[in-house]
């Protein structure tokens, strides 16, 4: 009996989209409210499936960002690949997901098959108290520790300052990504010890309490040296 012709299996392409920004001292991510089945009025990462063969990814991800929340001109980055079988209830769905950090976004616009659009604090999806479609929980956590990771090695926390800005103002910046609470004494000596990563500029400002304080503006340097690393993981860096 001949072996009967081999045919490929059906599976479907998909992009999702973390987009992380800071609003009052906060990180949130933004999240769609489904329209549609599966899993609809339960939040989501913005994304869809490719509109056919022709469709390059990184187009389709702009795309979709643009339809499902009204947002353009956002840089875009490869974060993963998902495709563990039964993470879509409509079959065989392998998703490419892309990451955005970026400061001073605007209110999303929903659209196409997105009920609704929202920046959501990020802590609210960490902890599980909201519930999101999909696998959409587990990218959420990849995408903040991309970007948690980028603060320690890049420079990308002063985009979230003003032009000029304090220690004290960079540092809300780190505690809002990292999530964690940092003494002011040691991360002034860290910010100080990188090289080219602030640099002084023009008069003292005070602050609230009256107290005057030194501002700087970003230095030239875009990846740090020494980086700014997390305790969490300085520790565990001597052990190993």
């Amino acid at each position: 009996m001949a072996d009967e012709p081999w045919e490929p299996p059906r599976i479907l392409l998909a992009v999702d989209l973390v987009i992380l920004t800071l609003r009052d001292d906060r990180l949130h991510v933004l999240l769609v409210e489904r329209g549609i089945e599966p899993y609809q009025g339960t939040f989501a990462l913005p994304g869809g499936f490719l509109r056919d063969e022709h469709e390059a990814i990184d187009a389709a991800a702009r795309r979709e960002l643009a339809e499902e929340a009204g947002l353009a001109d956002v840089h875009l980055e490869m974060l993963g690949v998902y495709g563990e079988p039964g993470r879509d209830p409509r079959g065989r769905v392998v998703s490419v997901a892309y990451l955005a950090v970026a400061p001073r976004l605007p209110e999303p616009v929903a659209g196409t098959d997105a009920a609704d659009a929202h920046w959501i604090p990020v802590d609210e999806v960490l902890s599980g108290r909201l519930e999101l479609a999909f696998d959409h929980r587990r990218i959420v956590e990849d995408g903040v520790e991309r970007a948690r990771a980028k603060l320690e090695h890049t420079a990308l926390a002063t985009a979230f300052c003003g032009e000029t800005f304090t220690i004290a103002e960079l540092q809300r910046v780190y505690e809002a990504v990292w999530g964690v609470r940092i003494d002011p004494r040691n991360f002034y000596r860290k910010v100080k010890s990188t090289r080219g990563f602030v640099v002084p500029a023009g008069p003292m400002r005070r602050n609230a309490n009256g107290r005057p304080a030194r501002l700087y503006r970003a230095g030239p340097v875009r990846v740090l040296y020494p980086p700014m690393v997390r305790a969490g993981q300085a520790e565990e860096g001597q052990r190993s």
